[in-house]
């Protein structure tokens, strides 16, 4: 799906750079990859402490079966 956007100059190009990307497709699109995983893993940090887990559990115990 072709997309025409207004990214700055300077900001594209520095992606290039700083990523040794090839094209700039290549650098939005590894930019693009990274944001989401990053939101990911903060959706995944704000779960710390809110999960409740059994003491006791003997994680070796299950290996075994």
């Amino acid at each position: 799906m072709a997309t025409n956007l207004a990214i700055n100059d300077n900001l594209i190009n520095e992606a290039v750079a700083v990523g040794h990307h090839h094209t700039k497709k290549e650098a939005v699109t590894t930019a693009l990859k990274e944001y989401i995983q990053r939101h990911k893993q903060q959706q995944l940090i704000e779960l710390f402490g809110k999960i409740d887990y059994k003491s006791d559990y003997n994680y070796k115990q299950h290996r075994e079966k």
